[in-house]
């Protein structure tokens, strides 16, 4: 617990810096504050609209973690394809990649005429965004298993599915946990990119109706909600591959 206080402190001292460099350079400028606010009225917006920064929160976070969740479902059970029909690696690999070039601000309006400026178009541009990283770490992990272990365990008597279960998938733990990492940041920004385009709530849409009204105060402290969200994502899997590594050191780190 030290060790990792002591890891986050360069961390806390350089944010807090910046904030104190931000506020003291607005202020010495005279930066009008509808153009950019100090942080401390970024702070006061914070908490004076707690209620509603909170409430489209809540919308957001649901699309994340719900986004989230069916894009590590749907890696892990493709992936797991992929691993065991090799030859579907080859016609399914350039269609995941495809929908990794097309921009996904493009898809959102196509989204939004199919399924309606719900949740449930959000969602799908979470998964969209998010579902990459996973898969391909993941299927790493399947794929670099010591070949010895394998062969050693089939001497012994394994059958395919017992090596799979209690050697490739503990194995490649820690790859899919570094795919997670990667899609808890994305997500966050695949559920802003879908609330953009069109929605009646969520931190991205709170953004964009604040931005024309010159409340640039709030459309800062909406970002900073938003920054926390991620970091508070990928800190949960990183401490989580922590914990994985202790019981399978495969990996180091």
């Amino acid at each position: 617990m030290n060790k990792a206080r002591f890891q986050i402190l360069p961390s806390l001292i350089l944010i807090t810096f910046l904030f104190v460099l931000w506020e003291f350079l607005v202020r010495v400028l005279n930066v009008e504050e509808w153009f950019l606010p100090p942080p401390s009225l970024i702070f006061k917006e914070l908490f004076s609209s707690y209620n509603i920064i909170f409430n489209h929160f809540v919308t957001t976070f649901t699309e994340v973690i719900f986004g989230l969740s069916l894009s590590a479902l749907l890696a892990v059970n493709i992936a797991i394809i992929i691993f065991f029909f090799k030859n579907l690696e080859r016609s399914i690999y350039p269609l995941l990649i495809a929908t990794q070039t097309i921009p996904v601000i493009t898809l959102s309006p196509l989204l939004l005429v199919w399924f309606g400026p719900n949740i449930l178009s959000k969602i799908i541009i979470v998964v969209i965004i998010s579902f990459f990283p996973i898969i391909v770490n993941f299927l790493d992990g399947l794929k670099s298993v010591d070949t010895e272990m394998i062969k050693m365990s089939q001497q012994f008597g394994a059958s395919k599915f017992q090596i799979f279960y209690k050697i490739q998938v503990p194995y490649s733990f820690p790859y899919l946990i570094s795919g997670m990492k990667i899609a808890s940041v994305s997500s966050v920004i695949g559920a802003v990119v879908g609330e953009w385009v069109g929605a009646s709530g969520g931190l991205g849409w709170l953004i964009k109706i604040s931005s024309p009204q010159f409340l640039t105060e709030r459309v800062f402290a909406s970002i900073f909600v938003l920054s926390l969200l991620a970091i508070a994502l990928f800190s949960f899997f990183y401490f989580l591959e922590k914990l994985i590594l202790k019981k399978y050191p495969i990996r180091g780190g």
